[in-house]
């Protein structure tokens, strides 16, 4: 018998884009770092890449595959009124395509202990998980978690029937078996009133503990009886009582009776002592763990047990559950300083996430940005941070919204909770546009926006090799390995350039060269007299790697609403030695090499340097 698996199916699923691997360029003038330096901990080299995002993330494939600790999206939830024109199969249809390029890209991208959280409604919910669990595994999927953002009052309250008051966030990990998770405790909402007994001698050895009622130590604490304590303090009582146990937590008890069956044998042995001497307090002490104490036959249990340092503050709390009920989004509006109504989340939310799947220094990406509340929080954590956004909100909210954080002007959303001051910095770049476009005779060619340096960065992305021009080695633009290198020039190269090339990289390195053609030999002939060279011919040698001028692959959703777009000029460039002794900065924006400044952004190599002399 065959065999068969249970799969999601729809309209187009067969296609997928053939995605080009666009460069990134920097623009100055809207990249961003403090003004002081806050911390030796400052981070600088975050990203806002403003562009298509499936595109984006392509571009980042090269140098992030495998390095991302975190994924945070928001997608579009694909509502009703999403895609008017198609009927129901074209709409689910088109949405499982577009998440599914992204998931695809998203997971390569992600380190093997990696962790992905997309937000989502109930509308494509079923729909998405079992396209995830196509992506990921279903044996990576971690939890599907209810989100409470609303409550059924005003409109929601009018019409009969189920009132949605929820959203989802779904949970997955790269690989399960390495998903090494936080601890993460949440403060409960209310006082435990369980524990509703008290040790009056805490002090003294445990064998003569005295114990009383909650109620009673709490009224001698107040000076006031305890009859009437209730109605004496009115409303104030309960908030009063709780922060007598809070003050108190290592004196304020309950008693429990053990799962016998589920305790060790010291444990039994020790409760049936206490049993038998009831009046007696007993201790089982523990190597590795908190003593156990025993009356009765009874655990005593501790409320200072429960205490957990949860955002500065130690409070009751619980293991996180898979029901976020406790994150308000009452005054959500003016969290980071932005308006951007149904589409903004609490950065309590964002915070929770990291605080599950991340450590300080870790990488995480968010590729649907809005209003940039993810990077606001990653920043504020200590986290590195990738934003994409194509949206004019990149302009008018995000960027904004980050220089205020980095200002340390936003004392709001969870800065008070992690202490943030300000500090760090980071880079904004556009997507370059496409390599390949036609001639005006429908021929395809070397996009004339190029400059030879970006040409090179572009060729080295294509044929999988790092882009880093040497300062000494004029042909030398990029490696693959210690001894393999790239070479592009737009030149015509003739057999006795080709031998000097050859000489001067000599037996025991490889060079790849791309050039516009070459003559005076065969390519067989070429590959037999210079085996330490390879030859190709540009732009014949990436004509069918990609979809070539394709720039939107956006979710045509209108989700969100936007404020209006300010036009986006291109920017002044910060013109490298390189750079300015070739080809006119036609793109105007400075390519990005690394993450963070790397030498090939800092500095390009001499002439007869990048594309050798007559390069144009």
């Amino acid at each position: 018998m065959s065999k068969q698996k249970l799969e999601l199916t729809w309209i187009g699923k067969e296609k997928r884009p053939q995605l080009e691997p666009r460069i990134l360029l920097e623009d100055p003038a809207r990249s961003y770092h403090a003004k002081q330096r806050f911390s030796d901990a400052d981070i600088f080299d975050n990203r806002l890449i403003f562009g298509d995002n499936l595109l984006a993330l392509k571009a980042l494939e090269q140098e992030f595959a495998g390095k991302v600790k975190c994924v945070y999206i928001d997608p579009p939830f694909n509502t009703q009124q999403a895609f008017e024109h198609y009927d129901d199969g074209y709409e689910h249809s088109i949405w499982l395509g577009l998440l599914r390029d992204r998931a695809e890209v998203l997971r390569r991208l992600m380190s093997e202990d990696g962790t992905l959280f997309v937000h989502i409604d109930d509308n494509e919910l079923g729909y998405l998980v079992v396209l995830l669990d196509e992506v990921f595994g279903r044996a990576n999927r971690v939890s599907i978690v209810s989100f409470k953002q609303g409550s059924a009052t005003g409109h929601k309250s009018i019409n009969p029937g189920v009132v949605s008051t929820t959203n989802f966030i779904l949970i997955y990990a790269k690989n399960k078996s390495l998903w090494a998770p936080n601890r993460v405790f949440t403060a409960r909402a209310e006082r435990d009133k369980r524990y509703g007994q008290y040790i009056e001698n805490y002090e003294a050895p445990f064998e003569s503990w005295s114990f009383t009622t909650l109620t009673s130590a709490f009224a001698a604490s107040l000076g006031l009886p305890e009859r009437g304590l209730k109605k004496t303090l009115g409303d104030e009582y309960e908030e009063k009582i709780a922060s007598f146990v809070l003050q108190n937590a290592g004196r304020v008890i309950q008693l429990a009776r053990p799962d016998y069956s589920a305790v060790s044998s010291a444990a039994r042995e020790m409760i049936d002592t206490s049993r038998a001497d009831p009046a007696v307090v007993m201790k089982l002490g523990r190597d590795g763990y908190s003593d156990m104490y025993f009356i009765g036959g009874q655990r005593i249990l501790f409320y200072s047990d429960k205490l957990k340092l949860i955002d500065g503050e130690y409070v009751a709390g619980e293991p996180l559950t898979s029901l976020w009920d406790d994150i308000l989004s009452n005054n959500l509006h003016n969290e980071g300083g932005v308006e951007f109504p149904k589409g903004k989340k609490p950065e309590a939310l964002i915070k929770r996430c990291f605080d599950l799947a991340t450590k300080p220094g870790d990488i995480v990406l968010d590729s649907f940005a809005g209003s940039g509340t993810t990077g606001a929080v990653a920043h504020k954590m200590g986290r590195w941070w990738i934003m994409v956004e194509l949206g004019g909100h990149c302009h008018t909210h995000v960027i904004p919204r980050l220089q205020s954080v980095i200002n340390g002007e936003d004392q709001g959303g969870i800065s008070k909770a992690v202490g943030w001051q300000g500090g760090g910095g980071f880079r904004y770049y556009i997507l370059a546009p496409s390599l390949i476009v036609n001639d005006r005779w429908g021929n395809p060619v070397i996009n004339p926006a190029y400059n030879p340096a970006q040409l090179s960065e572009a060729l080295c992305k294509l044929e999988a090799f790092t882009y880093a021009p040497s300062e000494t080695r004029w042909w030398q633009h990029g490696h693959s390995s210690e001894r393999d290198y790239i070479y592009v020039t737009t030149q015509n190269l003739s057999a006795e350039q080709l031998q000097a090339l050859a000489d001067e990289v000599g037996e025991e390195q490889s060079l790849l060269v791309c050039c516009a053609a070459y003559h005076g030999v065969t390519a067989a002939k070429a590959a037999e007299r210079w085996p330490n060279l390879t030859l190709k011919k540009i732009p014949k040698m990436v004509l069918t790697r990609c979809e070539w001028g394709h720039d939107d692959y956006s979710l045509n959703v209108a989700n969100l609403p936007m404020a209006q777009e300010e036009p986006v000029a291109a920017p002044a460039a910060r013109a490298t030695r390189a750079t300015k002794q070739a080809a006119p900065q036609r793109l105007g924006m400075r390519m990005c090499t690394g993450y963070g400044a790397t030498r090939a952004t800092k500095q390009a190599a001499p002439q007869p340097g990048l594309f050798g002399e007559g390069d144009a």
